[in-house]
């Protein structure tokens, strides 16, 4: 395991996946960035690398705010992740009958969040993710 990760201790993330948790503790409630959202705020790694620590560290933060780019539920917490956004009233969008298990997806025009809004997180931290719309 590189030193970006951690040090070769699971418990010791390193100071790229603190930069990652850190930038998802600042998603308010009720919205979302996608991996490839946070890895072009960070303005280092991709998609792939912000999953990973996620997978690693990801249960210190709220991780159901980070998502894939086509607002279908991670495969095997959709339940849990679909507890937490009704919870805070992340907007959805109902599945079809057609949809496997009939889980709802995220109505990504309006849950993402470009980091942008001060009001709602992070007062000009970071580039920005593009495809937010910045109003809650």
């Amino acid at each position: 395991m590189s030193e970006e990760y951690g040090d070769g201790d699971p418990g010791a993330p390193g100071d790229y996946a603190e930069r990652v948790l850190d930038t998802v503790d600042l998603i308010p409630a009720g919205r979302v960035m996608t991996y490839g959202d946070v890895a072009e705020w960070l303005q280092e790694g991709g998609p792939r690398q912000v999953g990973r620590v996620l997978a690693l560290y990801g249960s210190s933060v709220p991780w159901w705010r980070v998502v894939r780019a086509d607002g279908v539920l991670l495969p095997g917490h959709e339940l849990r992740a679909l507890d937490q956004y009704r919870a805070e009233g992340t907007p959805l969008r109902l599945a079809g009958p057609a949809a496997e298990g009939h889980v709802p997806r995220l109505d990504m025009r309006r849950a993402r969040w470009d980091g942008r809004d001060p009001a709602r997180g992070a007062a000009g931290a970071g580039a920005g993710a593009e495809g937010g719309d910045g109003d809650g």
